[in-house]
């Protein structure tokens, strides 16, 4: 197999507060357990692209029965100079041995403002990882 090289340029940094989950959990449905986890607030910081995370937003969680989790995200991204941004992304995440799970995830956005239309055309990838409040990534933009 031939390794492939995949350019990305750095969006940006992401941090997120993540809410009490217990109150929209289906336990043991036919797929595993579902549960929304709220998104509080966050920021984001980048190059071109900064600002906060404001709600509603959450995490519609799919905990699979091997355990790991099928993400289904919805921010609402603002940026420093108004902007609203809506990103959405799918992605995995799976437990590590220290209680925190790494998260991968295909971001992409949408905006109506003429500044940040870059963004509609953009495939991300996010790297991440979640411990029980917080949800840090670093998101790029594929080339």
């Amino acid at each position: 197999m031939t390794e492939v090289q995949i350019d990305v340029d750095h969006l940006f940094s992401l941090t997120v507060q993540v809410g009490d989950r217990t109150h929209a959990v289906i336990r043991n449905g036919p797929a595993g357990t579902r549960m929304i986890a709220p998104v509080t607030g966050g920021s984001f910081t980048g190059p071109k692209v900064s600002g906060t995370v404001i709600t509603p937003a959450g995490d519609w969680v799919h905990v699979r029965k091997n355990r790991t989790l099928q993400l289904d995200v919805r921010l609402q991204l603002v940026t420093d100079d108004g902007v609203p941004i809506l990103m959405t992304y799918q992605g995995i995440g799976t437990a590590n041995s220290d209680g925190t799970t790494s998260l991968r995830t295909a971001p992409t956005f949408e905006t109506g403002d003429e500044k940040y239309n870059w963004l509609n055309d953009i495939q991300a990838v996010g790297i991440g990882s979640a411990d029980a409040d917080t949800v840090t990534y670093e998101i790029y933009a594929l080339r």
